[in-house]
């Protein structure tokens, strides 16, 4: 944890909790969340979110590497991005794996090769029903085109490019709509957390002993006299100085993940306008994907709110160390 004898502290307690938090409810691995929850519950949870910000994460992280872990993340998306209505038997085969007494090689199979093949069964069950391929209007392949190039999200232009490219069929953007819109959308806010949480616990594990090394340097400027104390007060001002330019990558990273938070938020209140608008069981199937995806961006527009302010404050607390330091007489 970050404390400061010279002024406020811009890292309390609250402001690591709030943190781990975060990554508890919305990292996209299933073995980060379980180690943030653990340490948030912790009999000392102090100790135990500091244990996690110093080595904890990077730990739990490196198990999600692993493959079993990554089959079982995997197969978690596929559960939460597809249901029983438009992609009966990816989503059965999905809710069976994440079951109790499966095995490790059962999911791998799964990944390997399962998956395709529950595709290959949806699609021709929805083309033995003919439902959603019916119900497929010029609009619908004129707004999935406007995706291609318009939708902020990567992974989504991807999905979209593949159902409306040169040699689509209008299986393919059945497909789309069915489950591929929603898979998209879940790759992109999962790079999205994925990046941030990875950049925001590098540049936090520096801040303790920048502060610390600004906070003693400051000490021995007070302590020092005559000509060596104007040595001492530059080197601690340098030292303040170093810890307000640590926060500059965070505080424009932060600043940019609000705004496009904000604008994807946006994108998916705009999709859910068209797809309540729009009749048709095409449609139907985007509108739970697009309240959801709403909803999760603008939590995330709140998330990075708090960490600008976070990283804002830090850098507020660095130049209050420079000032006082360059005032010492």
């Amino acid at each position: 944890m970050v404390t400061g004898a010279f002024g406020a502290s811009a890292t309390e307690r609250s402001d690591d909790w709030v943190w781990v938090r975060y990554l508890a409810s919305a990292h996209p691995y299933s073995t980060v969340r379980t180690a943030a929850w653990s340490a948030l519950v912790s009999g000392d949870p102090d100790a135990a979110i500091e244990a996690f910000v110093e080595s904890g994460y990077d730990y739990a992280v490196s198990r999600a590497q692993e493959r079993g872990q990554r089959n079982l993340d995997f197969i978690r998306r596929v559960h939460q991005t597809t249901t029983s209505e438009y992609s009966p038997e990816l989503h059965a085969e999905a809710t069976r794996l994440l079951g109790a007494g499966i095995t490790g090689a059962e999911r791998e199979l799964f990944v390997r090769s399962g998956y395709e093949a529950a595709k290959t069964r949806d699609r021709a069950h929805r083309q033995a029903v003919g439902e959603q391929e019916n119900a497929l209007l010029r609009r619908d392949w004129d707004f999935v085109r406007e995706l291609v190039v318009a939708d902020p999200g990567e992974q989504v232009r991807l999905s979209a490019s593949l159902a409306v490219g040169d040699g689509a069929t209008a299986d393919d953007l059945v497909e789309f709509f069915a489950h591929g819109w929603a898979t998209g959308a879940r790759l992109d806010l999962e790079a999205f957390r994925l990046g941030h949480a990875h950049d925001t616990m590098r540049w936090r594990a520096a801040v303790v002993d920048l502060i610390a090394n600004a906070e003693a340097a400051e000490q021995a400027a007070l302590a020092a006299a005559g000509a060596a104390r104007e040595q001492a007060k530059a080197a601690a001002a340098q030292a303040w100085r170093h810890l307000g330019d640590h926060t500059a990558p965070a505080r424009s990273s932060w600043a940019d993940a609000g705004e496009f938070a904000l604008l994807q938020a946006g994108n998916w209140r705009s999709v859910l306008a068209a797809a309540q608008a729009a009749a048709g069981p095409n449609w139907t199937s985007v509108i739970a994907p697009a309240q959801e995806s709403e909803v999760a961006w603008l939590a995330e527009r709140e998330a990075a709110a708090r960490q600008s302010a976070y990283w804002a404050a830090l850098f507020q607390q660095a130049q209050a160390g420079e000032q006082r330091v360059i005032a010492i007489s």
